[in-house]
């Protein structure tokens, strides 16, 4: 495979931590500054594919990470995000986990804000709980059947 993150020299180059299953490194086209992204550094696509051991280090360098930002930058919040398959977006074959920093002021994407994204009226429509229930028993079922 030929990944824009395996063996990129200026990825390491940006890299602000690393352990012995995944790294983060700031992108080069921040949506805002620090925006970051942590990859394992295991060649996988999707979220599915990590091992438990790698989930565990990218969400416990997840942690460090917002606390060492919000500690220097002052940051308020963040967004996290990431994209799994062409058709949601996703550009680069090796997942990773976005990271934007966010407070007030800032300059990144005035567009997005999630409850509007999320719940935007006249964008979804509500399905009957009759339909929920019978959606959640077929999830049910098909989970033990495959996972027990």
């Amino acid at each position: 495979m030929n990944c824009v993150y395996c063996g990129n020299l200026e990825i390491k180059e940006r890299a602000i931590m690393k352990n012995d299953l995944a790294f983060a490194f700031l992108t080069n086209i921040p949506i805002t500054p620090g925006h970051t992204l942590i990859s394992p550094l295991r060649c996988i696509k999707t979220m599915e594919e990590l091992s438990k051991r790698e989930l565990e280090d990218i969400m416990n360098m997840r942690t460090i990470l917002c606390a060492g930002l919000k500690k220097l930058y002052g940051e308020e919040g963040f967004n996290f995000a990431w994209n799994e398959g062409e058709m949601a977006g996703q550009s680069v074959p090796h997942f990773h986990l976005h990271i934007v920093p966010r407070k007030e002021g800032d300059s990144g994407i005035r567009e997005y804000e999630p409850r509007k994204f999320l719940y935007r009226p006249g964008s979804r429509e509500k399905t009957p709980e009759s339909e929920l229930a019978k959606m959640a028993e077929e999830i049910k079922i098909a989970l033990d059947e495959n996972y027990g």
